[in-house]
């Protein structure tokens, strides 16, 4: 998996429980959400030895085009439900990454940050990656480099071993390795995780939910404005202050 000498991956946090502790699975050049969601903990855990999600998010965001979110996929070899992330790779890398580069061009070549987010976008592509998982684990990383955020981030492939846990057991398991006492999880997961479980292993669960966001596209009027498309749009529109200022409009309930 990922090369760890130059990256902001490292080993279990011990006894520290500092903030707090998020998972989620690996995403490639996702949402401001999923970058609040970073931000908000000491560390962050990728969870790459998970089942693919079909038609989630693990391989595809969106993207601005003439106004309005357009998707964009990274094509994948034998994706399944019942492979694991980290197993799936990406078909034809180079020749797909050659293709988004131009479309990113052409959609925001006038963007005032242009130059700085297409630098990045470029190098996070041009990294080595093997599987969709470290595509998705290097953009999280690199991103998180340009934006100053010095969450901890860590491969749950790497450290756990608990693989024959399942949703909630496997994340109060790895709670409990890290010796943490708060756990915050994305606002979907209300519906799925049980605050009173959590709170029998001494575990805060919190969910984090987005405020609204609104920036600048171009010259649009405010009322065109096109939300929670890929951290790439911010990148191109936003400075790095910005985005940051951004990324604190969140609360936890």
């Amino acid at each position: 998996m990922q090369n760890t000498s130059n990256s902001n991956i490292s080993s279990p946090l011990g006894a520290g429980g500092g903030r707090g502790l998020g998972i989620m699975q690996p995403y490639v050049f996702p949402y401001i959400g999923y970058f609040q969601l970073i931000k908000a903990v000491d560390r962050f855990i990728i969870y790459d030895d998970v089942a693919f999600i079909n038609k989630g998010w693990i391989n595809r965001n969106n993207i601005l085009v003439n106004g309005k979110a357009s998707m964009f996929t990274i094509p994948l070899v034998g994706a399944s439900q019942n492979r694991l992330i980290r197993d799936i790779e990406v078909d034809n890398l180079a020749a797909w990454c050659k293709k988004f580069l131009k479309t990113i061009e052409q959609l925001y070549k006038k963007a005032p940050f242009y130059k700085e987010g297409i630098q990045l976008v470029e190098h996070v592509l041009n990294l080595p990656s093997a599987n969709i998982a470290e595509l998705g684990v290097n953009s999280l990383i690199e991103i998180c480099k340009y934006l100053n955020i010095e969450t901890e981030i860590v491969e749950s492939s790497t450290i756990y071993n608990n693989q024959n846990l399942k949703a909630q057991d496997r994340i109060l398991d790895i709670c409990s390795q890290e010796k943490i006492n708060h756990y915050i999880n994305p606002i979907g997961g209300m519906a799925i995780y049980d605050k009173q479980l959590f709170a029998d292993k001494e575990i805060l669960l919190n969910f984090i939910k987005a405020k609204p966001i609104q920036y600048k596209q171009f010259n649009k009027e405010d009322e065109s404005f096109v939300p929670w498309l890929s951290i790439i749009d911010l990148l191109m529109f936003c400075s790095v202050k910005e985005i940051n200022e951004h990324l604190n409009k969140f609360e936890l309930v």
